[in-house]
């Protein structure tokens, strides 16, 4: 059996996030679902697996369905497969934050940076003028970036704004380029630089999965893998898991 598995995101506030968690944990097990989903009241962050007609079933309900009454209609959805459940348990938490940055005044429910469609990437950080910057903790850049783009080597993502004062510069970066696995941390951290002076700020829309799920292997300027919170650990272009791919890198040698 091949399981189905979502990544979704939201910011939006929910002030009542602590009563939504119950709830939500028992639509989730009674479809056979596992993963983690966290709760705030700035949004929803989460990954789940389960069956192609349960996790179906959980979107819509998490668009459409009463708990969140409509709430939850730009939430930011990546599908991809799994040949083995890739989670052990299912777990639904209450955060101060679904991603955590440790500053009060960054808030991407006011303001964040633009957007910017896998499909136009390539040519964005093709731009001289362009800092490229990963802002994905430093294993996981070491499992895979863009080409050219600048490490900020940092081990948690609550560092980024230590980096980012003491590194960047809205006087002479005039034009920053951003990305992340899903997209959710490149949220708070274009909003804390646009905060911050800075003028030009862009973001990858659907993070680097978006990019590995429509950009030909072909086209792409991604090197590499991408690093997954889960038990399939990293994912290559056509989000294809590591397993998979040393199979078919198998095959191929057989030839």
């Amino acid at each position: 059996m091949s399981y189905k598995v979502a990544a979704f995101y939201q910011f939006v506030p929910l002030p009542d996030f602590e009563a939504l968690r119950e709830p939500l944990r028992n639509m989730c097990a009674a479809l056979g679902i596992k993963g983690i989903v966290l709760l705030a009241a700035e949004g929803i962050n989460g990954t789940v697996a389960g069956s192609a007609v349960a996790i179906d079933a959980l979107i819509n309900q998490l668009r459409c369905g009463a708990l969140f009454g409509g709430r939850l209609d730009n939430l930011e959805l990546k599908f991809s497969a799994a040949a083995q459940m890739p989670f052990q348990r299912l777990k639904v938490r209450l955060k101060k934050e679904i991603v955590m940055l440790r500053d009060e005044a960054t808030d991407p429910n006011a303001r964040v940076g633009t957007y910017v469609e896998a499909q136009n990437w390539n040519e964005l950080i093709a731009r001289p003028d362009v800092v490229l910057l990963d802002t994905r903790n430093q294993f996981e850049v070491e499992m895979g970036t863009f080409a050219g783009a600048t490490d900020p080597k940092i081990t948690s993502f609550s560092q980024f704004k230590d980096y980012a004062d003491r590194a960047l510069d809205p006087a002479r970066d005039k034009a920053i380029a951003m990305f992340c696995t899903g997209g959710i941390r490149c949220e708070k951290a274009s909003s804390y630089l646009l905060a911050r002076g800075f003028a030009q700020v862009y973001h990858l829309k659907g993070g680097i999965l978006k990019y590995l799920e429509e950009i030909p292997e072909e086209q792409s300027r991604w090197q590499g893998e991408c690093f997954v919170f889960d038990q399939r650990i990293a994912l290559g272009h056509g989000l294809v898991e590591r397993a998979q791919q040393t199979e078919q890198a198998n095959e191929d040698g057989d030839d």
